[in-house]
C-alpha cells in the first residue's frame, strides 16, 4: 500500500505562486507513475501533470503549460508542483495521486480511473 499526503495549498492572488508536495509513505514510489489531478464542484477529476515512472517524461495539461512545473525528488520519496502566475481558473482540489508502472504519455494515463492511490487533496484558491 501507498500512502499520498498533499501540502501546500491556499488562497493567492491571480499571478501569484504556490508549491504543492505529496509525500508517499509505504512503498518507494521509484516505479510508479505519479500526477496531480484538479477537481471542481460537480465535475470529474481532471488530469494536470504526470510524470513517467520510467523515463521521468513529463506531461501537462495544454493550459498549464508554461505556467506549471512538476518534479520528482526520489530520496524524498516525494512529486512537487510548482504553480506559477496562478489564474482564477486554476482553483480547486488538486490531489496527487499513483499507480505502480502506468504509462504516461500525450494520450496514456490522464484518466483518474487509471490510478490506484490517491491523496485526500489540498485546496487551491486563486482570486481575481
Amino acid at each position: 500500500q501507498v500512502q499520498l499526503v498533499e501540502s501546500g495549498g491556499g488562497l493567492v492572488q491571480a499571478g501569484g505562486s504556490l508549491r504543492l508536495s505529496c509525500a508517499a509513505s509505504g512503498r518507494t514510489i521509484s516505479n510508479y507513475a505519479a500526477a496531480w489531478f484538479r477537481q471542481t464542484p460537480g465535475k470529474e477529476r481532471d488530469f494536470v501533470a504526470g510524470i513517467s515512472w520510467r523515463s521521468g517524461n513529463l506531461y501537462y495539461r495544454n493550459s498549464v503549460k508554461g505556467r506549471f512545473m512538476m518534479s520528482r525528488d526520489t530520496a524524498k520519496n516525494s512529486v512537487y508542483l510548482q504553480m506559477f502566475n496562478l489564474k482564477p481558473e486554476d482553483t480547486g482540489v488538486y490531489y496527487c495521486a499513483a499507480d505502480q508502472f502506468l504509462p504516461i504519455g500525450e494520450s496514456t494515463g490522464r484518466r483518474s480511473s487509471e490510478y490506484e492511490y490517491w491523496g485526500q487533496g489540498t485546496q487551491v484558491t486563486v482570486s481575481s
